[in-house]
């Protein structure tokens, strides 16, 4: 039941079991400010139900009232939440204000209450306080939500076969989330409904052409077959080579760095593999600095035929007395301080304390593409950069013939914990021809259509380039929905969703 002005909480210091509690950003304000000393209590909250459409009109000399020129659409939403903030002294009321306002901050955060199955995308307008100086204010907090709707619960409804009838009941049309976990190779992935409304991928195959792998696996290395890599002839940059690798059936990890020294050292490896002109190697990493005093790097580096240095990627924290997470990405071999390197400290570093994520060196002819990403729980890639490099002079183009990895610690730092190669792919790539068809995906990757966010991806990477010029993202609408899957046979699908409402 959705009432105007909302069920009225209790009061009193130290109550947490109330029946309406403000949860922002998955924050619980009522529980995470109230404690033995004070608390925070959520009083009321107007506007969850409000609803305001603009029309658009025009007089007309004649006409009784006014024409509406268009359907009318929905306003913005505002809610306002009313407090209680209390405290035993002066100084730790301050403190909780302050923690208040700093679980308040971001843009379109998810805000719910708990007296309702329901959430607002929501963002800080104001928060207006009476008199700041007292250990006992009654307070007020505006959220604007720009997206007006109220959604429900996320639900789930999985393909049993390449078609699904989903029924709908929200009072206002709702954007899917589509998965598709990969089961053989495809050309394409489609989703469309009865509407003629779809969302495409890729290239669907035509009679007279033939579809193409442009990725040949060369190496797919977790620390399983560590035996078959070669120790010689190895060489780190800015360091010494030393300790060894193993592994911890999860990944590849360092159980010794060798002596300390006063520069880089750790353990390296090196494996041959079959002469590559276009190629990608993909490294996914983490590691973690409990400590700010601990160090770490993590690399690759690309050789070729003669032991050259074709290129070189590293993720890495050599600061001490900070967090700060630094990528590297760069031509050739090492020619000094920033020389050279299309990523570095200059345009991707972070004060994360952990990372997880991938390095991505790709050429194709003679253009390179560096790419590092983070990747959060749900797979998606975050804080992304990639640059482009094209070898115009032809310096770094013989073939890829030999991979290594590298991880180490600085000097005598404190070893961090963790760091781990997870795993290492090295593809030899091919160019298709005009009356050829590129796989787009392969068993065990998984493509997200996703309309609510309007994005597209693969493995959690954007692939918007992919994107077939009359497909589009399309929504939920009222009723059965008739949803169909393409290629068949090819996919096991979901659809994920929120019934959004008025």
């Amino acid at each position: 039941m959705y009432g105007f002005v909302d069920t009225i909480a209790g009061s009193g210091t130290g109550s947490t079991s109330l029946s309406l509690q403000t949860v922002f950003n998955g924050n619980n304000l009522d529980q995470l400010l109230t404690d033995d000393n004070g608390s925070f209590i959520t009083l009321t909250v107007t506007g969850r139900s409000n609803l305001t459409q603009r029309v658009q009109t025009t007089e007309v000399p004649g006409m009784d009232g006014l024409l509406e020129q268009t359907d009318p659409t929905v306003s913005e939403r505002e809610i306002t939440i009313k407090y209680k903030i209390e405290d035993k002294t002066n100084e730790g009321f301050r403190r909780r204000y302050d923690r208040l306002l700093s679980y308040l901050g971001g843009s379109k955060k998810v805000l719910s209450f708990t007296d309702e199955d329901a959430l607002f995308y929501a963002t800080l307008l104001t928060n207006e306080t009476p008199e700041e100086e007292t250990n006992n204010l009654i307070g007020t907090i505006t959220f604007l939500c720009s997206d007006p709707f109220k959604y429900g619960k996320e639900q789930t409804e999985s393909f049993t076969s390449d078609m699904l009838t989903l029924p709908y009941n929200g009072t206002a049309p709702a954007s899917p989330i589509f998965e598709l976990e990969v089961l053989k190779p495809v050309t394409f992935a489609m989703v469309q409904n009865q509407f003629e409304e779809y969302q495409l991928i890729g290239t669907p195959l035509e009679a007279d052409m033939e579809t193409v792998d442009t990725r040949k696996l060369l190496i797919e290395e977790r620390g399983e077959t560590l035996d078959t890599w070669s120790n010689t002839p190895t060489k780190v940059d800015g360091g010494v080579v030393a300790g060894r690798l193993s592994t911890d059936n999860d990944g590849i990890t360092v159980p010794s760095y060798g002596p300390d020294t006063n520069n880089w050292h750790g353990p390296a490896l090196i494996k041959e593999i079959s002469p590559s002109q276009d190629f990608e190697i993909e490294m996914m990493v983490e590691g973690e600095t409990g400590k700010p005093d601990q160090t770490y790097r993590i690399e690759f580096y690309a050789y070729d035929e003669n032991m050259n240095v074709l290129g070189k990627m590293a993720l890495l924290d050599k600061s001490l007395g900070i967090n700060n997470k630094i990528a590297e990405g760069r031509i050739g071999g090492y020619e000094g301080r920033q020389q050279n390197y299309l990523i570095s400290s200059q345009n991707y570093s972070y004060g994360w304390p952990f990372f997880f994520g991938m390095l991505r060196l790709r050429r194709i002819g003679n253009q390179f593409e560096f790419y590092v990403t983070r990747v959060a729980n749900n797979t998606k890639h975050v804080f992304s950069l990639k640059k482009l490099f094209t070898d115009n002079n032809n310096e770094y183009m013989g073939k890829l013939r030999y991979v290594q990895i590298h991880i180490g610690k600085w000097a005598d730092s404190a070893r961090a914990y963790a760091p781990k190669i997870l795993h290492i792919k090295v593809f030899k790539l091919a160019q298709e021809t005009v009356d050829q068809t590129p796989y787009i995906a392969r068993p065990g990757d998984l493509i997200t259509l996703d309309n609510f966010n309007k994005e597209l991806l693969i493995n959690g990477e954007d692939s918007k380039n992919l994107k077939d010029f009359g497909g589009s993202f399309f929504n939920l609408h009222k009723g059965d929905n008739q949803l169909v899957v393409h290629p068949s046979n090819s996919f096991k699908a979901t659809a994920k969703w929120r019934n959004r409402y008025r």
